[in-house]
């Protein structure tokens, strides 16, 4: 009988109202719980959890059933009539986590004794002293700001002085919503969040903190400030992995500030070139004399200042300059603009998201990398209870390892035997690169009226997804059997390889016009005429078309696996909060998805820069895996700065472009097969179709709402794709013939039409 009343409640639960969406988020809020624990709990995606608070979306059984018994749990400790505590609804965000361990991709080992050492709580200090800033206005009807506008907070933790209020002419408070950014959670260490944008007013100085939360300086000098970042501040984020390190804090500072600690406001032409000003620089002095060292890279736009360190302590901050270009305009927009408290929310929301940032976007990207697999953990105790450095499985370990010869460079040391000036061939090199393809347009697709683009979203972070790489160093094997799950270089002929007859789907073949196809073996799409070095998934997907290979010789790495999945899955949950902050949220149906991409940058330009930055520090951190010589007085044969790196490794960069590049050519076989439509042109992540009309949707197949299987698919995911751009048929044919250059790469292109240099195809 008790299972039949287990079964009558079950129902009733099951039909049963759940609270309005604005309950569900104050219950959770009232409990200190965040998004991810909530998802974590309920085994589903952030995002999930986020659009139930939102109203987007319901939650449905199984998932549904345990959402309603904690949101009825949390009802009975959090009534209605109670408010939940005054933290949790000025900073409705999960708590930040950080960065992890590892030498600046532009670094060599040597340049970070500081960053090797374990972290360590600083000793006890007086907490900095805070300064609330006025509270924003509240956001406008019809506002788009991803938070609900809050006061400024007052850090928690120990006790503090009262906060002084200062006069709103001081300096102005974030713009509505930028208070409400996520602060440094519960870890009382980093409860001022993970940076600090530090400015000079009226002689007084101040650091802008996220969530609104503003400290007074006392540092009268670089060394000093450094100083204070470290034992008083209370800056820096908690390790990304449980065998990894705090973040350092990081300083962002002004031009007041430039000017306050005796820096220069913007660097010389020389100084520029050098990245870095002299080191006989008066604050490179001072710095000295207080025993602050800086890495060999010296003081530039992002400078390391730290101190070896002292058995467990570590005492190491990142310094940020926008003035001297810190912040790259092609991915940070124009943040180096912002008023000093717009800044720390941007950075702030980048850190929470990504991490704090340790340099470029490309640095950070591999610096991600790192922290997410530290190369280190701490052994089991021994007989004597003693702990131990020892390989962390999974990781690209502390030392580099030499690539394949195919795999190098050029330059590289081992080609110093090569004659000068030799032009290595296919079956010499490894040439893994991003599509670059165009073709004239047939007649019969000259009668349509545009042409339009769609992009791929993330699609090297999509390309890295599920990938197995190499962690370990290469072996030589003779006349190999080819193995899809190994990973590595083969020297195989893939010109067998008939694209007019390809394997689809399994025992099922289509006939395709070769002739309108790119090669999936070649950047230039052309088919290759003997043997070559590809990457595994190269020649995997060569069998998938259905035809044999027989390697002639291979390098493959035994010590592999999903290197990339934890890095790829971190940014692609940022991307996606991101992009939902800017009204895009995944599972729209085609039509709205179009529509909430449909000016999204405009809403919101700081999310919008954010977006842009996430996706930077995908392709940077892929291309930082192969990173070549810059400058630093370097001659071909000679190692450079980079090959000092684990993380320098051109295998692993080259298997996610080539499998970015696979899938990329298997959704166009897959639409040719079912359409007959082919692009016209494909540059990386961006294929163009001839269509008659303006929308990717009046040449996708789309039937019910659902996508062709395999083929392209509307949505924000990676993976999937957007609409790039459209133009007319005319305009491809015109620009071409006004440049007379029939291979022009329309791709390139077709977002605006504005062309800006010529593209012969070659």
């Amino acid at each position: 009988m008790s299972e039949l009343f287990d079964a009558v409640d079950a129902l009733v639960a099951s039909r049963s109202a759940l609270p309005p969406p604005a309950e569900r988020k104050r219950l959770r809020q009232g409990h200190g719980l965040t998004l991810d624990e909530v998802a974590a709990a309920l085994r589903v995606r952030r995002a999930t959890v986020s659009g139930w608070e939102a109203g987007r979306t319901e939650p449905r059984p199984p998932e549904r059933d345990a959402y309603a018994r904690m949101l009825k749990q949390l009802s009975e400790l959090y009534p209605a009539d109670v408010p939940v505590p005054a933290e949790d609804m000025a900073i409705p965000q999960e708590p930040a986590v950080g960065a992890g361990p590892g030498p600046s991709a532009v670094e060599s080992t040597e340049d970070t004794v500081a960053s090797q050492a374990p972290a360590a709580a600083p000793p006890a200090v007086e907490p900095a002293r805070a300064r609330a800033v006025p509270a924003a206005p509240a956001a406008e009807p019809g506002s788009t700001t991803p938070h609900p506008p809050a006061p400024a907070r007052v850090s928690a933790g120990a006790p503090r002085p009262p906060a002084e209020v200062g006069p709103a002419s001081r300096r102005p408070a974030a713009s509505p919503a930028r208070t409400a950014a996520p602060a440094g959670g519960a870890d009382p260490r980093f409860e001022n969040g993970p940076l600090a944008v530090v400015d000079a007013v009226e002689g007084q100085v101040l650091a802008y903190c996220v969530g609104g939360l503003v400290l007074d300086v006392p540092a009268k000098s670089l060394p000093a400030l450094v100083e204070w970042a470290l034992r008083e501040a209370r800056l820096g984020q908690p390790k990304l992995s449980g065998s990894g390190q705090d973040a350092d804090p990081l300083l962002v500072l002004t031009e007041a500030a430039l000017e306050r600690y005796g820096l220069p406001v913007a660097l010389t032409g020389e100084e520029r070139l050098a990245g870095r000003i002299p080191e006989g620089h008066k604050v490179i002095k001072q710095l000295a004399r207080a025993n602050w060292q800086l890495t060999k890279r010296g003081f530039g736009p992002w400078g390391r200042v730290y101190r070896p360190a002292q058995g467990s302590e570590r005492s190491c901050v990142q310094v940020c300059i926008p003035s001297w270009d810190a912040l790259d305009t092609r991915h940070w927009a124009d943040a180096a603009q912002l008023t000093p408290a717009d800044l720390a929310w941007l950075l702030g929301l980048y850190a929470s998201r990504v991490m704090t940032p340790r340099g470029s976007t490309a640095v950070t990207g591999l610096e991600l990398m790192t922290a997410l697999h530290p190369p280190t953990r701490a052994s089991r105790p021994d007989a004597a209870g003693k702990r131990y450095s020892e390989h962390n499985p999974g990781s690209l370990g502390r030392d580099p390892v030499d690539c394949a010869p195919c795999e190098a460079p050029d330059g590289h040391p081992l080609l110093a035997g090569l004659p000068r000036f030799h032009q290595r061939t296919p079956a010499e090199v490894l040439m893994e690169e991003a599509y670059d393809w165009a073709r004239p347009l047939t007649d019969t697709e000259c009668l349509h009226s545009h042409l339009v683009g769609i992009d791929v979203n993330m699609a090297f972070a999509a390309g890295a997804n599920g990938l197995t790489v190499g962690l370990g160093a290469p072996e030589h094997v003779r006349q190999p059997v080819f193995d899809a799950k190994l990973p590595g270089s083969w020297l195989v002929d893939l010109s067998h390889v008939d694209l007019s007859r390809v394997q689809v789907a399994k025992d099922t073949w289509a006939q395709l016009d070769a002739s309108l196809l790119p090669s999936p073996f070649t950047p230039g799409g052309e088919r290759p005429t003997g043997p070559a070095w590809y990457a595994t998934p190269t020649v995997a997907y060569a069998v998938e078309l259905g035809y044999d290979v027989h390697p002639v010789e291979a390098y493959v790495r035994r010590d592999n696996g999903r290197y990339l999945d934890a890095w790829y899955q971190r940014l692609r949950d940022a991307y996606l909060a991101t992009m939902a902050d800017l009204g895009v949220h995944a599972d729209l149906p085609p039509q709205e998805f179009l529509a909430a991409m449909d000016g999204y940058r405009h809403r919101d330009p700081q999310l919008a820069t954010l977006v842009s930055a996430i996706k930077a520090t995908v392709k940077g951190g892929i291309g930082k895996l192969r990173e070549r010589p810059r400058g630093e007085g370097w001659k071909p044969g000679q190692p450079w700065r980079a090959l000092a790196r684990p993380t320098w490794r051109p295998d692993i960069r080259a298997a996610v472009i080539s499998r970015t590049r696979v899938n990329m050519h298997r959704k166009i076989v897959k639409h040719a097969a079912f359409t007959g439509q082919y692009p016209v042109a494909v540059l990386s992540d961006c294929a163009v179709y001839a269509s008659d009309g303006p929308s990717p949707l009046d040449f996708l197949p789309y039937r019910d709402g659902k996508p062709l299987p395999g083929g392209f698919k509307l949505g924000i995911n990676p993976g999937l794709v957007k609409h790039e751009g459209t133009q007319s048929v005319l305009w491809g044919e015109g620009v071409r013939e006004q440049f007379d250059a029939p291979g022009l790469n329309l791709a390139r292109y077709i977002k605006d039409g504005t062309v800006t240099n010529t593209d012969n195809g070659e």
